[in-house]
């Protein structure tokens, strides 16, 4: 029974300790060198995956791979020599999104569905709809450069579905569930 106590109290102990990592300050594009101003650190639980507070010097200076969006984990693969972006399968496509077209707070980093707007819905069918829907992830929302105008919501898609994404005339993006189990 001590032997059990103990062992759980160790195990606690493991369990409960926070280790100090690297978090983003502010969103990086891919390419951008990091400085020391784009980094915070935090205390959170986690054992791999992230950059330890003691590998900030073999970050700084290097260039991200991919972007960065601010309040994310550092983790070791997404910096190197040279930007990888988009990475290798995948496209980055631009959409003029009308306003009512996406939800007003929408950020990058988020995973979306990208539909046919009402113009493309006079399809006779549903499943015709289904197969133009294109899933992906939103790289950048720029707000419009006039009152009304559409805001450009870049999204990173598989290659296979760019060109049905980028054919939509008046697309639609509906924000995902992060943890990817749902389908568009």
């Amino acid at each position: 029974m001590v032997v059990s106590a103990v062992g759980f109290t160790l195990a606690a102990q493991t369990m409960g300790e926070r280790a100090q990592v690297l978090v983003l300050a502010r969103d990086v594009p891919a390419g951008q060198v990091l400085k020391p101003g784009d980094l915070r650190v935090v205390k959170v639980a986690a054992e791999t995956g992230v950059v330890p507070v003691a590998g900030r010097a073999t970050v700084l200076g290097r260039r991200a791979s991919v972007p960065l969006v601010a309040g994310s984990l550092l983790a070791p693969g997404q910096v190197g020599t040279s930007a990888v972006f988009p990475p290798k399968g995948f496209s980055q496509v631009a959409l003029a999104v009308e306003p009512g077209g996406a939800p007003p707070d929408l950020a990058r980093g988020e995973r979306v569905a990208v539909l046919p707007g009402p113009a493309d819905a006079g399809a006779p069918g549903d499943q015709e709809q289904a197969a133009s829907t294109v899933a992906g992830t939103v790289t950048d929302v720029r707000e419009p450069e006039s009152a009304g105008g559409p805001r450009v919501v870049s999204v990173l898609v598989e290659t296979g579905a760019a060109r049905r994404a980028a054919q939509l005339d008046h697309p639609r993006v509906v924000v995902l569930p992060a943890d990817g189990r749902e389908a568009p």
